[in-house]
């Protein structure tokens, strides 16, 4: 089973579940974990390979895809009997939590997609393209640092920046490739929630500044009834670390406009 860690206010209370995104972990959050458990029960998780999810089992497991890892999230869902969730996501962790949604939406409560990958942009497959040519060759923290450099490029994400380049240093050659591949191959999929409403009440919170997936979260929310968006100025990728008082007061206060209905 997947590593993770709760705090549990009130059995009365809803849980919200924190999906980090690749070369990420759980630590990501720790600007969000003292507002958000002072409102709800707080679910962390580390996806495999990542945190302190390396038990020697995703070491050998080879089958790599969204389903497969949205099952690995639900296993922990279903040990704490969670029967239904509110979610929060960052950059890749919003895939996963959109792929759980549309296979099991009694599971879902809601959905608050930080820094949203849900388009390619031509830079972007563009970049997946060469690191697929190269990742064989140069090793994965250089190809790494860069595409978060691509991705966070300005001063002002140096600590967003950082704090990923950081926590990816945890993992190892192996792994990194896996989840490029994961990634490399995901547009067909990332086509399909695009152009398919969830119909859960959706919150995406994007940094003006993210400028390689912001466009095409703006032609989704203007044609899916259950989606809004909130665009946090002068602010990059990784919102919740980057501009974290703006972020926690957005999807709290969205998460509280859910629960009075």
């Amino acid at each position: 089973m997947l590593n993770f860690s709760t705090h549990i206010k009130s059995s009365e209370l809803p849980w919200v579940t924190f999906v980090h995104g690749a070369g990420g972990s759980s630590t990501i959050w720790y600007k969000q974990l003292k507002a958000f458990s002072s409102n709800f029960n707080v679910l962390l998780i580390d996806l495999r390979g990542h945190g302190r999810s390396k038990a020697p089992i995703y070491n050998r497991i080879k089958n790599y895809n969204f389903s497969t890892i949205g099952d690995e999230v639900l296993e922990v869902l279903d040990h704490l009997k969670i029967q239904s969730t509110h979610w929060i996501g960052i950059s890749l962790g919003t895939i996963i939590i959109r792929e759980i949604t549309e296979r099991f939406p009694e599971r879902t409560l809601s959905m608050i997609m930080g820094g949203a990958v849900m388009k390619l942009n031509k830079r972007g497959q563009v970049l997946m393209r060469t690191g697929a040519l190269l990742k064989s060759v140069l090793p994965y923290m250089i190809l790494y640092r860069f595409f978060a450099w691509v991705i966070m490029p300005k001063k002002k994400h140096v600590e967003a920046r950082n704090l990923f380049v950081r926590e990816a240093r945890k993992l190892y050659q192996k792994e990194f490739k896996r989840w490029f591949t994961l990634v490399a191959e995901v547009n067909p999929l990332l086509k399909y929630f695009r152009f398919k409403d969830s119909n859960v009440p959706t919150l995406y919170i994007m940094g003006s500044e993210d400028h390689m997936f912001l466009p095409s979260i703006k032609k989704i929310v203007s044609t899916h009834q259950s989606a809004l968006l909130r665009v946090i100025e002068n602010c990059g990728h990784v919102v919740n670390v980057e501009q974290p008082e703006v972020f926690n007061q957005e999807a709290i206060k969205f998460l509280k406009q859910i629960g009075s209905k």
